[in-house]
């Protein structure tokens, strides 16, 4: 079993927390790269959604 089905099974049920974790996170990153990595950020935080089953935030509009 990987770290990652690991962690997804934690999260189980949870999802809606997890994504706001990783949006938070991602904030956070901006923040301290003054938005310098934006896009690489953004991509990250969509593709570490999307493994974790917390994809609601697609339908967000894009971050400039």
């Amino acid at each position: 079993m990987s770290a990652l089905d690991k962690i997804k099974k934690m999260l189980k049920g949870h999802e809606d927390q997890a994504g706001k974790g990783v949006d938070k996170a991602g904030d956070m990153i901006d923040e301290r790269t003054h938005g310098k990595y934006g896009k690489q950020v953004d991509a990250g935080r969509d593709k570490l959604k999307q493994q974790l089953g917390s994809d609601r935030g697609k339908d967000d509009p894009p971050r400039s």
